[in-house]
């Protein structure tokens, strides 16, 4: 490839480093892709060029004089508009924010992204708030599938996703709350990273509370371990955050999965999956067992997750909805506000017995994990479906937890969980594998990706090739 667009980070930083590349031509290569693609797909909601410019020209004074500040010196980066960055209003797809600010804060993410000298291209487009599992908000309008722009790219970090599979920006901030960085992975082709909660240092804390996960969204296993080492690190913002790892996340990422215990689970709850997507995900497993792992076929027996994580999701719409002046709730989402609505009517002690289940839950799996290294199952049990709507088929509703019911229980027990793409449909639309690990063992998962990235790297779709 010779659009540097389309590079990896790895890729960049080895080109910087041979001076046959500048900092300044990747981020010009990527605001072009932007320039390009995002009318048609509204992957960003807010491109600060000149900026970004800035920032390339001076990592570019850095790797000529070879002190660069990390392996992501220097790459296009974006961040989703959840997410605080210094400057640039983070509106959060939402009418009811005030654009003047003050933006005077970086959250934990993006003020270590910033020190290891990523280069800031823009805000990535979220549904309002982040409430669901598609990306279109009142104010942005509807992100689009680059497979198929008349599809869906998934979300919440819909436009993270996008810009990853179309080269808009190599490395891309997503939070995922329910799978919100697996759906839109899953749907769009691309890797994504549900760390372990806590391990990236998040503030403010969601209002969606500690089912809500801050990671990497990339084209690559190893472009999202590069980009964790530096979100990982620590920030006294965050009380909940995990002690800082003593090893980068790139070390060991090629030891393959030699001698480990899989589980497979071809579903959960007998939830019915798509032929095509079923069919994908066993051949995926397959090439587990083919690396030297020892890979089983499992029922996962979990409690049903649903009432659960209702109980914790709709129950933060609520608690922010009481943060937002009554005289602007007309301005909200209705899905958003209905969702609100039924979280306010939960009593406490329902939400207290679902706390105590989630408990019950993590522990479930804790003990599984005696027996198993790493679980596989499909990261979605269906294919993306039409742009603009909540749900693939019925009346549009605001219950989007029903066609995700592989992603959100792992936000429950708060495990890493990744989607790797594993293949296409009939019709050229991606199919997800999620890999999922014991809590703590990110480095586990990413080097479970690798494994098979390496043999099934992930093809770029139509538009990003054009």
């Amino acid at each position: 490839m010779t659009d540097p667009a389309l590079l990896s980070a790895a890729e960049l930083s080895s080109l910087y480093a041979a001076r046959d590349l500048s900092p300044v031509e990747a981020a010009q290569a990527s605001l072009d892709r932007i320039e390009r693609l995002n009318p048609q797909l509204n992957a960003f909601c807010g491109v600060h060029g000149d900026e970004a410019l800035a920032a390339a020209r001076q990592s570019e004074a850095r790797w000529r004089e070879g002190r660069p500040l990390s392996p992501i010196d220097g790459v296009p980066t974006s961040v989703k508009d959840l997410v605080l960055a210094r400057g640039w209003p983070t509106l959060r797809g939402s009418k009811t924010i005030d654009p003047a600010g003050p933006w005077d804060q970086d959250a934990p993410s993006v003020a270590r992204l910033r020190e290891a000298g990523a280069v800031l291209v823009g805000r990535t487009t979220t549904p309002e708030f982040g409430w669901k599992g598609v990306t279109d908000s009142v104010l942005t309008g509807i992100t689009r599938n680059p497979w198929d722009p008349s599809k869906t790219p998934g979300g919440s970090s819909g436009g993270a996703a996008v810009a990853a599979a179309t080269g808009m920006a190599a490395l891309n901030i997503g939070s995922d709350g329910g799978g919100s960085i697996r759906i839109p992975a899953g749907f769009t082709g691309i890797f994504g990273l549900k760390p372990s909660f806590g391990r990236v240092p998040a503030y403010p804390l969601s209002p969606f509370g500690t089912v809500s996960h801050l990671g990497p969204m990339t084209r690559t296993v190893g472009d999202a371990a590069l980009m964790l080492s530096a979100m990982a690190r620590p920030d006294p913002r965050d009380w909940t955050a995990l002690p800082f790892p003593v090893t980068d996340f790139t070390e060991g990422l090629e030891d393959g999965v030699r001698g480990l215990r899989i589980a497979y689970a071809p579903t959960l709850d007998d939830a019915p999956v798509d032929p095509e997507v079923a069919a994908s995900v066993a051949k995926a497993v397959e090439v587990f067992a083919g690396l030297g792992a020892r890979v089983e076929t499992v029922t996962l027996d979990l409690p049903d997750t649903g009432p659960i994580f209702r109980a914790h999701w709709f129950v933060g719409a609520a608690t922010l909805l009481a943060s937002i002046p009554p005289e602007k709730h007309a301005l909200i989402d209705p899905g958003l506000r209905a969702v609100a609505a039924e979280g306010a009517a939960i009593p406490l002690l329902d939400y207290t017995k679902a706390t105590l289940a989630r408990g019950r839950l993590g522990v479930k799996m804790n003990q599984f994990h005696q027996d198993w290294d790493l679980l596989l199952m499909p990261t979605l049990p269906i294919p993306a479906f039409a742009a603009g709507r909540n749900l693939p088929q019925g009346p549009d509703g605001a219950t989007w937890a029903n066609w995700t019911p592989f992603s959100y229980p792992f936000n429950l027990t708060q495990q890493p969980a990744a989607s790797v793409p594993c293949g296409l449909t009939a019709a050229g639309l991606p199919i997800g594998l999620q890999i999922i690990g014991p809590m703590f063992q990110d480095a586990l998962v990413l080097r479970a990706a690798r494994a098979f990235e390496a043999l099934h790297p992930a093809p770029l779709p139509p538009l990003a090739r054009s």
